[in-house]
């Protein structure tokens, strides 16, 4: 790392309190020197993640996810290195130094990303300003048609696309590369002509939760063989998967007061139709197929979500599909129903915001859904629907997370088919057993580690803490036998030998993310600091030493005597015959002191 940009860093984590930085992703709570969450980077229901403000680092307990800021912002916002410390500078009003350590290849990618970014950028003002140059009579009747207000068209940044030839033209005279322009995905290329990959349509900014626009999406305003709809094409920057409409705004609401639940909804205008009617929390997955990245996005603002999808058979099977995602990563979940063949934008325009509120207040548990879902489909007056009705029925039932929760739907299957409880629960208990949900996560990972690599951890950790007893022993004479805590524990010696103070934020420094260091590092600070306070924990030290030495002899006992076995010369035999007998002196004494 250049030494420009290390100093930088150091300024930038004695501004930035990693306290403050974390807290508006998830919620903390303080418990004595630290404060704990559900970790954001993993499911669980009982908080395993631990910031220590003192030392300025985090650390969860359960999946092992550690690290400083920068670290923490670079993950759960899913960017590189440099652009974690760019967020960071922006927050404490910094200005992050040029530098010259990135290879050729980080370079060009950086340059490839911060043209496309640039290029969106002037798009988005391009779109917009054509919408307010008076040429735009189409796309300004369509807003006016679906009754959206200029407030709300200025705040999505709604523009309009004019034709498929003036965009490249200024792009190009904007001085940007014709590659670059492709890649962005608002340009494509057409036997060897460029064209605007939206002409003609409506354009709906996509906005990311950093306030980039990544991508955008385009409404047809005259009938097309095609989608109504188009997204610009995936790139560096924009992948649908893991991109939610609206998340800028959400961010922003999220900050202004907490957010008991968000709304996921399919399409733009759904989102724009239910912030105008005053729901602004609501997020469109722009599509019908939610993902596991979607999900844990959501998370960061809520562990609530009402999925509200069309109230038609492909909305009904993208509830289902959305539902069993988002309980999957944890998150409390309800579908809202709708009337048939409405939409969300449909509800607010025939039945008003109470109309929808009306809606919401209705929201149904995943099982509930799926029981409502399965009786659409069969006529249960028809005694061969009913009992194929109850095949499905008793399917779903067993998903129930308890057994009190199985009674009572049985119960209402019973009242609903006629049929007695006790032929329902025998086909129940018919049923093979599902897998249930995570209801706990583990305080602590489970490590299968041999009892000297956690005789080698715990001692590096009892120093990495400063822990008083580690005086009575010198680093430098601890044999480690392997090489990753050689090179963590070296760390440590730098720190001794100039009589420096150990930093656990300092470390994430020296060990980055997906190599062997960072991960045995992780593993190291599964030790809290309260397992370094008391006399019990100063005898574990010295025992760990003894092991870790006793180990080393062991090793040396055991490749003299393959040697002795094998010599042929009586003299060498006899010479490494001594050695190995001072060696089982030494290893007898070192078992007969006390810890």
């Amino acid at each position: 790392m250049a030494g420009e940009l290390k100093e930088f860093i150091t300024t930038l984590k004695e501004k930035i309190n990693i306290v403050d930085v974390a807290s508006g992703y998830v919620s903390l709570e303080r418990r004595g020197n630290s404060y704990w969450a559900c970790c954001p980077f993993h499911h669980e229901k009982t908080p395993s993640f631990s910031i220590n403000e003192a030392e300025q680092f985090y650390h969860c307990f359960g999946c092992g996810e550690s690290g400083d800021v920068i670290g923490f912002v670079k993950n759960i916002e899913n960017v590189e290195f440099m652009e974690a410390i760019k967020l960071l500078a922006d927050r404490a009003n910094l200005t992050v130094p040029q530098t010259g350590f990135d290879s050729m290849q980080t370079v060009e990618s950086k340059r490839k990303r911060d043209a496309i970014l640039k290029i969106l950028n002037e798009t988005a003002h391009f779109y917009l300003n054509n919408l307010n140059s008076g040429k735009a009579e189409e796309h300004i009747q369509y807003i006016l048609n679906r009754k959206i207000p200029t407030p709300i068209v200025r705040k999505f940044g709604l523009g309009a696309s004019l034709n498929f030839n003036d965009l490249p033209r200024f792009l190009l005279d904007k001085g940007f590369q014709k590659q670059d322009m492709i890649d962005s995905g608002v340009v494509n290329e057409v036997n060897g002509r460029l064209t605007d990959a939206q002409g003609g349509r409506l354009i709906i900014p996509i906005i990311n939760a950093m306030n980039e626009v990544i991508a955008f999406g385009g409404r047809a305003l005259k009938k097309v063989d095609f989608g109504k709809y188009k997204n610009t094409k995936e790139t560096v920057v924009f992948n649908k998967s893991k991109a939610l409409y609206n998340i800028n705004l959400l961010k922003k609401l999220r900050k202004e007061k907490t957010v008991n639940n968000i709304i996921v909804v399919e399409g733009y205008m759904d989102v724009i139709s239910l912030y105008s009617a005053g729901f602004t929390n609501v997020v469109a997955s722009m599509g019908t197929s939610l993902t596991q990245d979607q999900a844990r996005l959501l998370k960061r603002y809520s562990d609530n979500v009402l999925i509200s999808y069309d109230g038609d058979a492909a909305g009904q099977k993208a509830n289902m599909r959305g539902l069993d995602i988002l309980k999957g990563e944890g998150l409390n979940v309800k579908v809202v129903p709708l009337p048939d063949g409405l939409d969300p934008d449909d509800v607010i325009k025939q039945l008003g915001p109470q109309g929808y509120q009306n809606c919401l207040d209705s929201a149904q548990s995943l099982i509930d859904f799926k029981l409502n879902a399965a009786k659409k489909n069969y006529d249960i007056n028809k005694s061969e629907d009913k009992y194929k009705y109850v095949k499905d029925a008793v399917k779903i039932i067993k998903t129930a997370d308890s057994a009190a929760e199985q009674e009572d739907l049985l119960k209402a299957l019973r009242d609903e088919t006629g049929l007695t409880y006790e032929s329902l629960s025998r086909d129940l208990n018919a049923q093979p057993q599902t897998p249930k949900a995570e209801t706990k996560a583990p305080s602590r990972r489970k490590d299968t580690s041999s009892n000297i690599d956690k005789a080698s951890r715990f001692v590096i950790a009892a120093y990495l803490s400063k822990a008083q007893f580690t005086d009575g022993a010198d680093i430098n004479n601890i044999p480690f036998s392997n090489q990753v805590h050689r090179i963590i524990a070296r760390y440590v010696k730098s720190k001794k030998l100039f009589d420096e103070a150990i930093s656990k934020s300092e470390i994430f420094e020296f060990f980055e993310q997906n190599t062997p260091e960072y991960a045995e590092l992780t593993r190291i600070l599964d030790y809290s600091e309260d397992a370094f306070s008391d006399e019990i924990s100063k005898k574990f030290f010295f025992d760990c030493i003894k092991k870790l030495q006793l180990n080393e002899i062991d090793g040396k006992i055991s490749l003299l005597k393959q040697q002795v076995q094998k010599e042929e010369d009586l003299n060498t035999r006899k010479t490494l015959a001594a050695a190995l007998q001072e060696l089982l002196k030494k290893r007898s004494k070192i078992k007969s002191q006390e810890g």
